[in-house]
């Protein structure tokens, strides 16, 4: 073992942070060992120095980050502040002045990760973000390393744990949306304001970087579609399971069947209780990777949280340690398959549509006119209604999403359709 220590730079110490240096601190003789050299926390950069931070050296704590990286004798400088800027540019900074980075910051890397690799490339020096992308989970290096000879064809997963825990009240105690996400705030699951996580935004940052690494594709956080999940109703619920399903909120990527393109999207969907995504409760992630040679792989765990996340990092640490010794880095970004990303228009799956109606002869007739105009197949037909009022749900064989959306403008001008109560994706069937 060399005795010189790898020196770190902490960018950051919050909830993340704080696990990161903890462990580092706790674990410094088992992490020495395990990479051949000891490790040594160098400098702290924060926001409020003044705070008590145990377990960290006073000294050590700086509100200068960009000195910190620019320091000549850093050797890794952790990620862990979020957010576009000044991540970036601290980021690209401490490439520049000869350190590798270890990153969880899923929206700089959804946005800019082809920039920061190019960045690391230049300059030899490795990029790693583990942490960006389910917590603890290990997930991005199976995906662009142990799965680096097989074909992924699909990547199918839950991938934030506030809305899971908010989609699981609804489904187990018959929640309504505002009383779950309240009970999910009060727990700590929700921050104060939930956008990101209720409407989608971090799901979508994380299939980026999914889809990226596993079609050898370039995909922005611009190319995912995106829908959030605040208009998913206990109704809704009800017929998730008349149909034996439940609801979820997927991020799905996908290559197209002949190859030729991929398709990245986070939505609220439908999906069997037989699948083994329908059982993944309260804040807990899980995502299936479906590739030509390996099949179905599923991984499981806790998405989120500081010591989950620091695990993560931790692992990345550990492996451009052991590359800064060898001399070596580790994998870049694959983009070599340059596959474009097809628009939410050509994805192809099934539906689950609920009308309300005039309970009167005539009307499914016309119902199912304007689905068959449209070249929308009907699976299966519900109906329901008294006093002149009724509720139509209509399930689909596999459709576009274009012909999907040109069949329920033509049902709103119909002027037995009193209204289209929700629409509904069916996956993992």
């Amino acid at each position: 073992m060399r005795t010189r220590p790898l020196k770190v730079a902490l960018l950051g110490c919050g909830v993340v942070g704080s696990e990161v240096a903890r462990i580092m601190t706790t674990h410094a003789d088992d992490l020495a060992a395990r990479i051949g050299a000891p490790v040594e926390l160098a400098g702290v950069a924060v926001r409020r120095p003044d705070k008590v931070r145990e377990g960290i050296d006073p000294a050590l704590v700086t509100t200068d980050a960009t000195a910190l990286v620019k320091r000549g004798d850093i050797d890794v400088v952790v990620e862990v502040i979020g957010g576009i800027e000044p991540a970036r540019t601290l980021i690209t900074t401490a490439f520049e002045h000869g350190a590798s980075v270890v990153s969880a910051n899923k929206a700089l890397l959804a946005q800019d990760g082809a920039a920061l690799h190019a960045a690391a490339d230049a300059n030899g020096k490795d990029l790693y973000y583990e942490a960006a992308v389910a917590g603890a989970i290990p997930l991005i290096r199976p995906l662009r390393e142990s799965l680096a000879g097989d074909k992924v064809n699909r990547v199918l997963g839950i991938v934030n744990g506030t809305t899971n825990f908010i989609l699981d009240a609804m489904d187990t105690t018959g929640a309504g949306y505002q009383e779950a996400l309240d009970e999910a705030t009060a727990l700590g699951y929700a921050e104060a304001d939930p956008t990101a996580d209720v409407e989608g935004f971090d799901a979508a940052a994380k299939a980026a970087i999914l889809a990226g690494i596993a079609f050898h594709t370039r995909v922005r956080l611009d190319d995912v579609h995106r829908e959030g999940m605040t208009e998913v109703t206990a109704a809704d619920f009800a017929s998730a399971k008349e149909m034996g399903c439940t609801i979820k909120l997927l991020a799905i990527c996908e290559r197209a069947a002949d190859g030729a393109s991929v398709t990245a999207r986070v939505h609220p969907a439908m999906i069997p209780l037989s699948h083994p995504l329908a059982s993944v409760r309260g804040a807990y992630n899980a995502v299936f990777v479906e590739s030509e040679a390996a099949g179905q792989l599923m991984f499981y765990g806790p998405g989120a949280g500081g010591a989950p996340t620091a695990s993560a990092v931790l692992g990345d640490l550990v492996a451009v340690c052991r590359n800064r010794i060898g001399g070596a880095t580790g994998p870049g970004e694959s983009a070599y398959a340059a596959l474009p990303v097809s628009p939410m228009d050509d994805v192809v799956t099934r539906y689950h549509i609920s009308l309300d109606v005039a309970d009167k002869p005539g009307v499914l007739a016309q119902v199912a006119t304007v689905f068959a105009e449209h070249g929308v197949s009907i699976d299966t037909v519900r109906q329901s209604g008294k006093d002149g009022e009724a509720s139509l749900v209509v399930v689909t064989h596999r459709a576009s999403d274009a012909a999907l959306g040109g069949t329920v403008e033509a049902l709103r001008k119909l002027d037995t359709v009193r209204g289209v109560a929700s629409i509904m994706r069916v996956e993992g069937e």
